[in-house]
């Protein structure tokens, strides 16, 4: 008799158990999550009247897999571009709401006498709301299509990146238990600076490779592909000392910017839905109900922080965004949920070893018991608000209403607009550009460098590291001078009074000076110059790459593949 290993044994009793339950959850119209708690539950070793897995250290290797699909696919359903059109209500209201439930989380842990690690890491649980929840609440109800529902939906999305963010300081801060700003805001840069350059490098080189190769794509090489990626990116974020599930969201956005993306998110589905699968079992196997019983205190005390906090502070982010009373009451009211990236935190507290055991299971009972309740308390929104409007001031109630954008229909003139879409390309150039020029600075100094001293003399090292550096950084430093000043827009500006010169001519003056920054660095790492002799280096160096026709025509190009690459799923949308 052959014998069965025990990871196939325990894979068949969860799907067994994932399949019931979900197919009883559907038949019921509750969240398919809970039915994969429900089954994990079932599964575990906690459930002694049924049978339990065996290889608890499998299950949990296969529910990270199960995380790294789950981000891969929301960076799939991710676009960089949709959230600068969105305006900044949304981000307004987010980072208001973020800040505001992760104060409210850690107060009432430590109001418990918690460690500050479960403290920090129950505020961002509370932090984040559930995508997956509301969305199918909205359709349920029939709410889809109300403008309240799309600022939610709005929020949600940049709730999910800021958690990224979060995701990766509480890795930082686990690690190396500093929690003092420099820290933290260092930690932040090394993250935006990662983002913003496998982000450029990826959209220009991802793009052009699956064109390259189309003729040779299926649907099983385009998967197998996809996936590559995917996970040669986890490598390359844990790599840089970021966590595998935020390389797999990066890699996610940048496949969602190529004309392959829905492709790509049709074939993955199927994967992330087994994967996630799961990994919502594994959270439902870390539920004790003697843990839960032994804190149900705390837990009441949680779904009470998470009613009323998310009922009345998001409420308030909601107003400081510019929105009305009443909107923002409807879309406060439909964030009072915790959900999936709850169990991902507290994943990452686990398997750091930096979160008490008890904190899984309570925000487990929290979630369930809060999912319950977010169709009941969307339809609570509108009763509460004329219950509100009968005790308010009616001069509370006319400020609250007229300090309102909804139904600001004063546009912007035409020069505004102009300003407005030239700044956003400055802003993104200036961004751009300096991190690839960071970018190459860093790994000339660290690899190229050490290369170019086997091949050269000592003395030559450093001067010819630093010309190499700058031919590599010379388009990029073309481009952070020069790149849109031909523009018929900015031209117009310019030629429409001194108002519009002067901003245009402290962006020129400021484009310069960061790449005056790049240029004096390398020439003070090379040669020994300074004074007078230094500075004339420095210009000239500006002067050639400034005036350089070569130049121009090569980073016009880059330029111009890069922005095809871009646009390149919005244009095969239109056709």
């Amino acid at each position: 008799m052959s014998h069965l290993e025990p990871l196939i044994a325990d894979l068949a009793l969860i799907l067994i158990c994932a399949g019931v339950m979900t197919l009883l959850f559907k038949s019921l119209k509750q969240p398919i999550v809970l039915g994969y708690i429900v089954a994990g539950f079932l599964a575990s070793p906690n459930m002694p009247y049924m049978p339990s897995v065996t290889d608890m250290h499998g299950i949990h290797v296969w529910s990270e897999i199960g995380v790294i699909f789950l981000l891969f696919a929301l960076g799939l359903e991710f676009s960089f571009k949709k959230i600068l059109k969105m305006g900044a209500a949304p981000i307004i209201a987010a980072v208001c709401i973020i800040l505001a439930m992760m104060y409210v989380g850690a107060l009432t842990g430590s109001l418990f006498g918690w460690s500050q690690m479960d403290c920090i890491f129950l505020g961002g649980m509370l932090a984040m709301s559930s995508t997956t929840i509301i969305f199918k609440a909205f359709d349920d109800m029939g709410l889809r299509q109300k403008r309240f529902a799309g600022l939610v939906l709005s929020v949600l999305i940049i709730e999910d990146i800021l958690a990224i963010v979060l995701m990766v300081m509480l890795s930082t801060m686990a690690v190396s238990k500093e929690f003092e700003g420099g820290e933290m805001l260092n930690s932040i840069l090394q993250l935006a600076l990662y983002l913003v350059l496998w982000f450029t490098v990826g959209l220009y080189l991802i793009p052009i490779a699956l064109r390259k190769l189309k003729p040779l794509m299926n649907s099983e090489t385009l998967l197998i592909t996809s996936l590559a990626l995917c996970f040669g990116m986890v490598v390359a974020a844990s790599a840089a000392g970021f966590s595998a599930a935020f390389g797999a969201f990066v890699m996610g956005s940048i496949l969602a910017e190529t004309v392959e993306a829905e492709a790509i998110e049709h074939l993955v589905a199927p994967v992330k839905n087994l994967f996630g699968a799961i990994f919502f079992v594994s959270v439902g196997m870390m539920v004790d109900v003697a843990l839960i019983v032994e804190y149900i205190v705390p837990i009441v005390s949680i779904i009470a922080a998470v009613l009323l906090g998310q009922t009345l502070l998001s409420t308030c982010g909601f107003l400081l965004s510019g929105q009305s009373l009443k909107t923002s009451m409807q879309c406060s009211f439909s964030l009072t949920q915790i959900g999936e990236f709850a169990f991902i935190l507290a994943t990452l507290g686990t398997s750091l070893h930096v979160t008490s055991d008890f904190l899984y299971p309570i925000v487990v009972a929290v979630s369930v018991f809060t999912t319950f309740t977010t169709p009941y308390m969307i339809r609570l929104a509108e009763p509460a608000y004329r219950a509100l409007t009968r005790i308010l001031p009616a001069k509370w109630l006319h400020k609250l209403e007229r300090n309102t954008d909804e139904n600001d229909d004063k546009a912007p003139n035409e020069l505004q607009q102009m300003w407005n879409s030239a700044f956003k390309r400055f802003i993104f150039n200036l961004i751009i550009n300096s991190v690839l020029c960071i970018a190459i600075m860093a790994i000339m100094l660290y690899y190229g460098e050490p290369l170019i001293a086997d091949i050269v003399p000592s003395q030559w090292v450093h001067p010819v590291t630093a010309v190499v550096t700058l031919i590599l950084c010379s388009p990029f430093l073309w481009m952070l001078m020069r790149a849109g000043a031909n523009n018929p827009d900015v031209d117009k500006l310019w030629n429409s009074g001194a108002r519009w010169r002067v901003r245009l001519t402290a962006y020129g003056l400021l484009r310069l000076l960061i790449a005056a920054i790049v240029v004096s660095y390398i020439v003070d790492y090379a040669l020994p110059w300074s004074g007078v002799l230094g500075i004339f280096a420095i210009i000239a160096i500006m002067a050639v790459i400034f005036y350089s026709k070569h130049l121009e025509k090569q980073s016009t190009k880059l330029e111009r593949n890069f922005t095809d690459n871009l646009n390149a799923r919005e244009k095969e949308q239109k056709q």
